[in-house]
This record gives C-alpha cells, structure tokens and sequence, in this order.
C-alpha cells in the first residue's frame, strides 16, 4: 500500500518535471510485499528521493550516448564478410574498411597470386583478418564449391559483398550520317553477342547466383545478434544510372540491371521473412583495373587526369576512404535495405539520369 498510495505521486511530478517517463523512473525503486517489510529490508524512505531521480537521469543518458559513438554505430568487429573481386580496386578498399575495423574477411578472385599478395600486404597492424580463396563466381558449381568452403570453416556469413565485374568493348556514337552510326554500332567487330553474354554472366548472373546460394549461411549471420541483419552490398556502377552510354552499352545496360536485381532480391528476400538487407553502392570515378589498368605493386590503381577533369564536380576521382565510408554506413545501417547509395563526387548530378 505505501508503494501504490505515495511513490506513483511522487515519481509522476518528477516525471513532469524532469522530461522523464514515468517507467523508466519506477526503475531504482525496489517493491516489497507486507512481509518483507522488516528490520532485515532496506528502508525505501531513508534515501533522498531527488538524488534517485537525478542518478536515473544520468544513468539513461549515459546509455543512451554510448549507440551514438562511432565504434558502435559502425561496429563490424567479429562479423564474417565474403567480398568477391576483393583483391583489387573498390574490392580491396571494401576488404580494407571491414578488415581494420574487425570483420573477418574472405576475399575471393580468380587469381591466386594476386589474392594472396593483399593478403601478406594488407594483415599487418588490424583488427580483424583477409583470407584469400581463389574461385570463378561466375560458373555456378564454382560457386557451390564456394560456399561449401566458407560453410566447412565458419557457422554464419554476416556481409556479403558482389564486387567482380567486368568492362565491354566501347563503340563510338558521334555520328550524325545513320549509314555511319550503323556501321559503328551494328557492323563493328566491337559488337560481339558472345561478350554481351560475358558482361551479363559476370555483372548480373553470378551477382543472382553468389547472393541465392548464401542465404542460408546470412540468415544464419543475422540470428548471432539481436537487432542485426545480416547484409549483401551490390557494387554496380553509375553507368546503370546515367542516361548517356560511355561508349560502352554492354556495361551500361549490364550495371542497370544489377541495380534492379537488388531492388527485386531485396524485396523478395524480405517477403519470405528473412532478415537480410540487399543494398547496392553505385561508384562513380574510382581507380581501379577497369578504369586505371593494371593495379600497381600493392594491388592499388592510379587514375589519369582526363578521366575524371571537367565530368566530376568534386575535381577529383574518388579515394578509399570515401568507398569504405559508404561500405561501412550499407553495413551497419540496420534500417537500409534496398536501396542504391551513389558515391560519385557529384557526376551524375553533371551528366543526368534516366
């Protein structure tokens, strides 16, 4: 009775007055029936009821402050990633970002040599750990092979990402006369059905395959924690976006498609119940293999001047850490999922969309 009758309208005006739930105060507050009030039980009346209040307070603040700071809004330590292409360009700076940071990350590629130099170059003063397995993520039982191994050495899968890819032959397109425009586009040996299938296997089917065949493992990776969702990130490019074609149609229409297979995996995967997150990062101009050749001593790439002067507003090409910022925010963001995050120092706002 003294616990119903005098304490609610005590915590009820402190409430009002301190901007505090009425539940979150009847916390410090210990309930005791009739019997338990005895010499051996703790007088609830010889504290000074404001400094329990004002001690509530501060331990709510406190914790409340604690999911704001950056090791806990980007928290990737003891997570298990795959990030396929992972040995160079955008795949290595997403390896980079994860691995510092904690994750355990399996990088996979179809060359062994160059997997296995990031990993001896790139283990050193970090976090978490690369693991190199050579695989060719665009033949399916390759692909089951895949899982099969990363299945025989973890329990879960927590990141995902789709990151190989390749480039198509360019065709000129600045041609007024439509005999001249056909001759480039139609008559050119640079149109070739058996490389539009190639560009198609590797930016769009093998994307479909990797992320289907492990969902077992991912849905596995979001029940290791409450309130985390295990993620795939999609790396297309913002040639899916753009509404001119590069010089390259196969490519183009290729990453567009990537685009929209993660908006429809994302959607279906969500309907059947599984907490998996499908996202995708459009890149704009980064140094890579496909834009810089081949990648230097330490599997890094340097752009060009003419590639990225007057197209990109920010003057400049895109760095690693503006690709691990965006990989980092796609994976820890719980409340993202398919969606289409455009890193691009401002290119597409220059060259318009669809």
């Amino acid at each position: 009775m003294l616990r119903q009758n005098i304490l609610p309208r005590f915590l009820k005006s402190r409430c009002y007055n301190h901007r505090l739930s009425y539940s979150a105060l009847q916390k410090p507050f210990l309930v005791y029936s009739r019997a338990q009030l005895s010499t051996s039980a703790p007088n609830i009346f010889t504290t000074t009821p404001s400094r329990n209040v004002s001690e509530a307070i501060k331990m709510e603040a406190k914790a409340s402050n604690e999911n704001f700071k950056l090791e806990n809004l980007f928290n990737v330590k003891g997570k298990v990633a795959l990030i396929t292409g992972g040995g160079s360009g955008i795949g290595l700076m997403a390896t980079q970002a994860l691995a510092v940071n904690g994750a355990k990350v399996y990088i996979t590629g179809r060359t062994g040599e160059k997997l296995d130099r990031v990993a001896e170059l790139y283990n050193k003063n970090i976090q978490g750990e690369i693991i190199p397995i050579t695989s060719d993520i665009t033949d399916k039982s390759s692909v089951d092979k895949l899982v099969q191994e990363i299945s025989s050495r973890e329990k879960y899968l927590s990141i995902l990402i789709n990151n190989a890819g390749i480039s198509s032959s360019t065709q000129t397109t600045e041609k007024e006369d439509p005999k001249e425009l056909r001759k480039e586009l139609f008559e050119s040996s640079a149109l070739d059905p058996k490389e539009w299938d190639d560009v198609y296997r590797t930016n769009v089917t093998q994307l479909f395959m990797t992320t289907t065949a492990f969902l077992p493992l991912l849905q596995k990776g979001s029940e290791q924690e409450k309130g985390w969702s295990s993620t795939v990130i999609n790396i297309s490019s913002i040639s899916g976006i753009v509404k001119v074609s590069q010089h390259h149609f196969a490519y183009n229409a290729s990453k567009a498609a990537a685009i929209h297979l993660t908006k429809m995996l994302a959607h279906e995967i969500a309907s059947s119940g599984l907490r998996i997150r499908v996202n995708n990062i459009a890149p704009g101009v980064f140094p890579s293999e496909m834009t810089a050749g081949e990648s230097d001593e330490k599997q890094k790439s340097e752009l060009a001047k003419e590639k990225y002067e007057g197209k990109v507003p920010a003057a400049r090409p895109g760095k690693d850490e503006d690709m691990a910022n965006a990989v980092l925010f796609s994976t820890t963001n719980q409340y993202l999922n398919g969606q289409t995050i455009v890193v691009d120092g401002g290119y597409v706002l220059a060259a318009g969309t669809v």
